[in-house]
């Protein structure tokens, strides 16, 4: 445990110091006399769209990743390691099946988009670099995080990416980026960039090395990894489209969306600043989960579970109220454009849903990495279900651009509290013999009382 809470304070900073990084490009995105909310919104669409580009596109091998590097770390040399090669080369494999689903469906597309987000349309094909450098640099992070090299992955997503994108906004208000046009086509490939730095961190220090035999390893647990990517991509794929489907949807139904998207965005990106913690936590702890499972040390794994639950609701709570309290005069102390007030009500409830996530501490991470990740899937399709028209219907019919943002924290809420009953009935049971535990989620327990109050 000392090392993950080493890992995650030194993560949680990273985080955050990425954070300011992103508050200031966010401020140079959205102040008065800076770029369009259109442009900023596009700049959203960007992320949405690559996160389920890369969803679709690495076959599940983050999961793979995960669950069976322990298995190849202690079984196989370095040199005979396959797992990462495997990993990247089905990412690969995926991409090239979204790009060319990209090139069947452009039209539907343009049909979608065409009026409320032509934009969106124009730069269409620039959105295909951007989700490759997403998904390569994903597969990479996971790799790191069982090296137990969080620190730098965190580094690179979170102040590499932003400084880059930074020196973009500079150079477009001195007028060497002399348009819109070119700042976001170079944008485009910030991420790619980034993953080509994290490549070239692992093979300079030898961390890594790529093998084109496939190991006993990987021939010994062929069925089971089989069995796990599809259960687990597809419950990803439904969790991510369900996270992202919000921004999505705003610049296809609502008149002018690519402007409400920018006002979504920036809600998105100052309620982000309740989960920093969750970010260090995870890619501190992941390793150590799977470990924990193969050794099945259930006495760390639900040490961990139980201190990530309490530390992050007690911390998103209070950086709620903050945020909150403080919102209205914040805009205009930073003098952003007038049109971003709307997205005050916006950050309200994605700031409850983040409580509500963050409340439930590391559960997901625990059953992805158990044997009971089949049950990922299953709710995952849950929440896809529910989101969708629940998104769909509050934002066209009746509450404009808060609508996604309500509709979230009605899913999310539901998602969380299936899960927690489960992780209470089929795995605190298991570690029912360690002593001196605290009562099974407390985090959410508390949790549920403090919506209550609500």
């Amino acid at each position: 445990m000392s090392q993950i809470r080493k890992q995650s304070i030194i993560s949680s900073m990273v985080v955050y110091i990425g954070f300011a990084i992103g508050f200031f490009n966010t401020w140079l995105f959205t102040r008065e006399g800076g770029f369009t909310q259109a442009e900023y919104g596009l700049t959203g669409i960007f992320m949405a769209v690559a996160n389920i580009m890369f969803s679709v596109a690495n076959l599940g091998m983050v999961a793979y990743v995960h669950k069976f590097y322990p298995y190849y770390n202690d079984n196989l040399p370095k040199k005979k390691n396959d797992q990462l090669s495997l990993a990247i080369l089905f990412s690969l494999i995926g991409f090239c099946l979204v790009v060319v689903a990209g090139l069947l469906f452009k039209d539907l597309v343009i049909r979608k988009y065409g009026t409320n987000s032509p934009d969106l349309v124009k730069y269409y094909y620039y959105i295909f670099p951007f989700g490759l450098g997403l998904t390569l640099f994903s597969i990479l992070e996971a790799y790191a995080w069982q090296l137990k090299k969080a620190v730098v992955t965190n580094f690179l997503r979170e102040i590499q990416f932003r400084l880059l994108t930074t020196i973009l906004i500079v150079l477009s208000f001195s007028g060497i980026i002399a348009s819109f046009d070119l700042f976001i086509k170079i944008y485009s490939f910030t991420f790619l960039a980034v993953a080509i730095i994290l490549l070239g961190y692992l093979v300079y220090n030898h961390s890594i090395s790529f093998t084109l035999s496939v190991s006993r390893v990987s021939k010994k647990f062929y069925n089971k990894i089989i069995s796990l990517i599809s259960f687990v991509y597809g419950g990803n794929l439904v969790f991510t489209i369900s996270m992202v489907i919000d921004t999505i949807i705003i610049a296809a139904v609502l008149p002018n969306g690519l402007a409400l998207a920018g006002v979504y965005t920036l809600a998105q990106n100052i309620a982000s600043l309740i989960q920093a913690p969750q970010r260090g936590i995870i890619s501190s702890s992941l390793g150590a989960l799977s470990q924990a499972w193969k050794d099945k040390d259930m006495r760390k794994i639900d040490r961990i579970y139980h201190s990530s639950s309490i530390n992050q609701l007690i911390f998103s709570v209070g950086m709620f109220a903050l945020i909150w309290l403080n919102f209205t005069d914040g805009v205009f102390t930073f003098k952003l454009q007038a049109g971003y007030i709307d997205a005050r009500w916006v950050f309200f409830y994605i700031g409850l849903m983040r409580i509500v996530d963050m409340g439930t501490g590391v559960n997901s991470q625990i059953i992805n990495t158990s044997t009971l990740w089949r049950f990922d899937f299953y709710t995952g399709i849950i929440l896809l279900s529910l989101t969708l028209p629940l998104n769909y219907i509050l934002t066209k019919y009746f509450f404009g651009v808060i609508g996604p943002a309500i509709a979230n924290l009605i899913t999310f809420t539901i998602y969380n509290a299936i899960r927690y009953w489960f992780f209470d009935q089929k795995i605190q049971p298991a570690a029912i013999y360690c002593k001196n535990r605290v009562y099974p989620g407390i985090g959410y327990r508390c949790l549920l009382l403090l919506l209550y109050a609500v």
